[in-house]
């Protein structure tokens, strides 16, 4: 365990938050640790009554790629993350789930990041928009099951938390409905 001496507040912006700790390790050795807190957020398997995972292919800056995503997105002060997987689902693909099941969670970075991924499975989608302002460079791409692991394997999916999310309803065996 370590024990936090101090912190340091050295960036507040939009989305993240940066601080700086100073730590005294078990061991008795004073040292740094950079945090980027960042609010919670859900990332959702979408499918649909032909299985098919509905995903979106958007422009990721950090990266400087465009890249094949499940669907995802923040949780705002105060809201229940369920209610942002429907917030986001109709924000990001134009769909409103009626079963949503809850599939566990993961930390998307904890050496150095506090945010936190809900994971859920949207399943018997009905048509229903939510019009939002950076939206409009999102791609909807629907993707058979059968394809998700060459997808995966070829670098085509290649971030975290799709990857883990479509792995997750696969190894479980779940279908779209």
């Amino acid at each position: 365990m370590e024990k936090t001496i101090s912190t340091q507040q050295v960036y507040d912006g939009r989305a993240v938050k940066l601080k700086v700790d100073t730590v005294r390790k078990s061991n008795g050795k004073i040292t740094t640790r950079e945090i980027v807190e960042h609010s919670d957020c859900v990332a959702v398997v979408v499918l649909d009554s032909k299985d098919r995972a509905i995903m979106v292919r958007q422009y990721r800056s950090a990266v400087g790629k465009t890249l094949l995503e499940i669907p995802a997105g923040g949780i705002d002060p105060g809201e229940q993350p369920i209610n942002c997987v429907r917030r986001e689902l109709q924000e990001e693909i134009g769909y409103l789930p009626n079963k949503i099941d809850k599939l566990g969670g993961f930390y998307a970075a904890p050496g150095y990041c506090t945010e936190y991924l809900h994971l859920y499975l949207a399943t018997y989608l009905i048509p229903s928009q939510l019009e939002a302002e950076d939206t409009e460079d999102i791609e909807v791409v629907r993707v058979p099951l059968s394809r998700i692991p060459d997808l995966i394997a070829s670098g085509e999916i290649c971030d975290a938390k799709s990857i883990a999310g479509l792995l997750r309803v696969m190894s479980l065996g779940l279908k779209g409905r």
